[in-house]
């Protein structure tokens, strides 16, 4: 298996497929999952002859199940150290969910000074701010996030396992198509990372702001986005997103759910294409 090593002594793995001469696309998951979250996409894109990369975040799936750095700062790092590994330039960053806010604090911190991304892509995305708060009235309240912490304390594979087949893919809804195959893909990748990090990636998804970052950014960016994410409700995400960000088109889909790079994958990897090739 293929790692880097950061400066803190953390091992982060990483996948990278494709042409090592082609366009990089890199690709950042959400909580609590890992990089093979992603295989939908980058077995399309590996097949359109471009060079995709990977990684699982620190605590997550095949990295190291580290103590601390369970935040957006140490994120972006991590994901900068693979990126200066593989010496990618004029990448597309993609990010899914809290991988959202990793891209998000990666570009605006790293990526852009360092003139290694081209274009980026945010889907049912965490930025700015999950948390409801006297700033951010419409955003989510704390007792939510709390409970989350709760049920994982207390019995995590069954909350894993219920918000899986439940919000997630919107298998909640009356007469959507369940797919208990996607049901244990989640379940299974969430259960190879470190419930420490889990835990405390809690905070970092929710109660990170990155209205700054969002309003750093200046390469183009891509914001998608279903209407029935029960997650990361789209108002208080991908719209405030296009106000913040100087250089966004902005796509939000009828009906779909959070979890829709999985559910939809057909539609999400033709829209990303064009975007990239546009």
């Amino acid at each position: 298996m293929t790692f880097v090593t950061t400066k803190d002594g953390t091992q982060i793995f990483y996948k990278d497929w494709g042409p090592k001469n082609a366009q990089p696309l890199v690709f950042h998951h959400g909580w609590p999952l890992n990089s093979d979250d992603w295989d939908a996409q980058m077995l399309f894109f590996v097949a359109q002859g471009f060079r995709v990369v990977a990684h699982d975040r620190r605590g997550h799936g095949r990295s190291t199940q580290v103590s601390d750095g369970h935040d957006m700062d140490h994120y972006a790092a991590d994901a900068a150290a693979v990126v200066e590994h593989l010496d990618l330039r004029k990448a597309v960053h993609i990010g899914h969910s809290t991988g959202g806010g990793e891209v998000a604090r990666y570009v605006a911190k790293y990526g852009e000074p360092q003139g290694r991304v081209a274009k980026a892509v945010l889907i049912s995305a965490v930025p700015p701010l999950m948390l409801k708060t006297d700033k951010n009235p419409d955003g989510t309240p704390i007792e939510v996030f709390d409970g989350f912490r709760k049920a994982l304390a207390a019995n995590r594979s069954q909350f894993f396992l219920d918000v899986a087949s439940g919000p997630f893919y919107g298998f909640n809804r009356p007469g959507a198509k369940v797919s208990q195959g996607i049901i244990l893909n989640w379940w299974r990748q969430g259960m190879m990372g470190g419930a420490n990090a889990h835990y405390d990636g809690i905070k970092a998804f929710s109660e990170t702001d990155q209205t700054e970052d969002l309003r750093a950014i200046k390469v183009p960016m891509l914001i998608l986005q279903g209407d029935d994410d029960q997650v990361v409700p789209y108002k208080d995400a991908a719209l405030l997103q296009a106000k913040l960000l100087k250089n966004s088109t902005l796509k939000v889909y009828p009906g779909f759910p959070h979890g829709m790079c999985t559910t939809d994958a057909d539609v999400i990897n033709s829209d990303l294409l064009a975007f990239i090739r546009s």
